[in-house]
């Protein structure tokens, strides 16, 4: 079992509070993926769930037993840093069951569980030798084979690939999927790669200034964003937002406008760079100018100039032939679009 949840949990430093009454419920065997901008409290929250910082107020269970006030050894969770942490002169295999051997385990058993958890991360091979005979995404899996082979309740990665180049963050983003798969264990992980927390996650909690703005599913998140920082931190490219003004129709600055999908008084239009068509000049919502022209190979995003609502982001599958300094009409798919209130709450 690996059920955690975190009950109004604050964390201050003197008279500052960096994480203000957090409440989140995480499910045995789910991968959690915290994300958001640099300061938001992501990494702080991680390591209140793993024992490293104290919980100023509020509590945490696991399995419903409190351990607010336990250290680390007693949670049954372990941690994946960003930093490797290897002992150099020792081999991968005795990396790998260091935890165990300094627990006293026999030394049969620590074989046994070094063996499987190298299976797993297909380090058999390599258990012989040192950290600096491997590249860094073999030494990303021996730091995490040296977290299986303790059995944890739960496993908790603090950016993990974030030292690794592009070509293998692929590669580990994959193998860690995969890890999830075969041992079903709960997964909390951290990270400001957008990417990752959609590939990997069951449920992503967003989180800014200490503050949950929204907890759900990859949709979820992107096809419903609770308000605009949410709308414009998921996604790549963000979704473009806009002013308009209405209810029950929605008017842009330019004059035109179309129905509204939501109730409610509109404040700020959001719509995704793919709901977007471009089109002859005067055929759609808005009218602008192409400004950039980005070729991504399977994708092309036409970044496209409008007076009346600044620079907006179009997604054009494949190739596109259009040259910077041309006027195009840009027509909203309609069943897309987002509203959100002088709040910045989204309009249901």
């Amino acid at each position: 079992m690996g059920s955690i949840t975190l009950d109004n949990v604050e964390k201050w430093y003197g008279s500052a509070q960096v994480i203000k009454g957090v409440d989140l419920e995480i499910q045995d065997g789910e991968f959690v993926v915290f994300v958001g901008p640099s300061g938001c409290g992501k990494s702080t929250l991680l390591r209140m769930i793993g024992g490293l910082e104290d919980i100023s107020r509020g509590a945490m269970r696991i399995d419903g037993v409190d351990v607010t006030d336990q250290p680390p050894s007693k949670r049954g969770l372990t941690m994946v840093f960003q930093s490797y942490a290897l002992y150099p002169h020792m081999s991968v295999g005795d990396n790998m069951g260091f935890s165990l051997k300094v627990a006293g385990v026999p030394q049969s058993e620590i074989n046994a569980q070094v063996s499987k958890a190298a299976e797993v991360l297909k380090l058999t091979d390599y258990l012989e030798r040192r950290p600096k005979d491997l590249s860094g995404g073999q030494r990303q899996r021996v730091a995490i084979g040296r977290s299986i082979v303790r059995d944890p309740t739960a496993f908790l990665f603090d950016e993990p690939l974030s030292n690794l180049d592009a070509a293998l963050r692929v590669e580990m983003r994959y193998e860690i999927a995969k890890l999830h798969q075969s041992l079903g264990r709960t997964m909390i992980y951290v990270t400001h790669d957008q990417v990752e927390a959609m590939t990997l996650a069951d449920r992503i909690v967003v989180l800014e200034f200490g503050k949950i703005a929204q907890v759900g599913t990859p949709r979820e998140l992107y096809e419903n964003p609770a308000n605009l920082f949410v709308a414009q931190f998921i996604g790549s490219p963000k979704m473009n937002v806009m002013p308009c003004s209405g209810t029950g129709d929605y008017t842009l600055p330019g004059g035109r406008g179309g129905k509204m999908n939501a109730s409610g008084t509109a404040a700020h239009l959001g719509i995704r760079p793919e709901h977007i068509t471009i089109g002859a000049v005067g055929s759609g919502q808005i009218d602008g100018t192409v400004d950039v022209v980005e070729y991504l190979g399977a994708d092309t995003f036409v970044l496209v100039q409008t007076e009346e609502c600044g620079q907006i982001t179009v997604r054009v599958i494949g190739d596109s032939d259009l040259k910077p300094g041309k006027t195009v009409g840009l027509s909203f798919d309609s069943s897309k679009l987002s509203f959100f209130g002088k709040d910045g709450l989204a309009l249901k």
